[in-house]
């Protein structure tokens, strides 16, 4: 019986891990035109929307949860991780990730670079701890690309190695923003932009976001209705 149970202990722990249903990347705005005010109610509304039991109840009905890791930009040199790759699977981990968030600082305040941004947002991809079933790029911002390589050239790039990257436009300063991320920054599966018309909007943005991304991955991981019935 001692052999038996030591076998099976050693198969457990050579067994993979179950990846997570989406590997998530939030690549958020510190440019200069993000005031400190505006920064702390993105920062807040990525906390509170992890916190939010709409959210919690998505993750939950995900197999495997989802990785997430908050990334900051402005320059191409002042990108920067502000929370590393945590999976989130239940009201806890989606607690503890939002207190890492809530621990984290702002990094820099800079020019707009989109395009290195979402370059550095695909990268962070090379690190996930276990593969997962899908990749998103989540980039938010209230501001076009006024520095470094075009985001629609590393849009293209990003897009033809299978992640996709989806779009929350804050439409205080630029009114059509909306429409340059349509054009220059989302692409992929089912990417779509979402808008907040201010930062006190982003909140409740991002949490419509971040649920719209897990229902469509959850249903892109579920068997297709014919063979469910068989």
């Amino acid at each position: 019986m001692a052999a038996i149970a030591a076998l099976i202990a050693v198969m457990l722990k050579a067994a993979p891990a179950l990846g997570a249903a989406l590997a998530l990347v939030l690549a958020v705005d510190v440019s200069a035109s993000v005031t400190p005010d505006s920064y702390l109610l993105q920062h807040e509304g990525i906390a509170r929307a992890f916190a939010d039991p709409r959210l919690v109840e998505a993750i939950a009905g995900a197999a495997g949860g989802i990785e997430v890791l908050v990334l900051e930009w402005s320059d191409p040199d002042k990108i920067a991780v502000t929370v590393d790759w945590q999976r989130v699977a239940d009201r806890a981990s989606a607690t503890a990730f939002a207190v890492a968030v809530r621990a984290s600082r702002r990094s820099s305040n800079g020019l707009t670079a989109i395009g290195p941004a979402l370059l550095a947002a695909a990268a962070a991809f090379n690190r996930l701890p276990e593969p997962a079933g899908h990749r998103v790029i989540d980039l938010s911002g209230d501001g076009m690309a006024n520095f470094g390589l075009p985001p629609a050239a590393a849009r293209d790039q990003i897009v033809a190695s299978g992640i996709t990257v989806n779009g929350l436009a804050i439409l205080s300063e630029e009114p059509w923003l909306a429409d340059y991320y349509r054009s220059n920054v989302i692409g992929g599966s089912a990417a779509f932009v979402i808008t907040a018309r201010t930062f006190g909007d982003f909140a409740d943005a991002m949490l419509r976001k971040l649920t719209q991304e897990i229902v469509s991955a959850r249903a892109a991981a579920a068997p297709p209705a014919s063979s469910q019935m068989q």
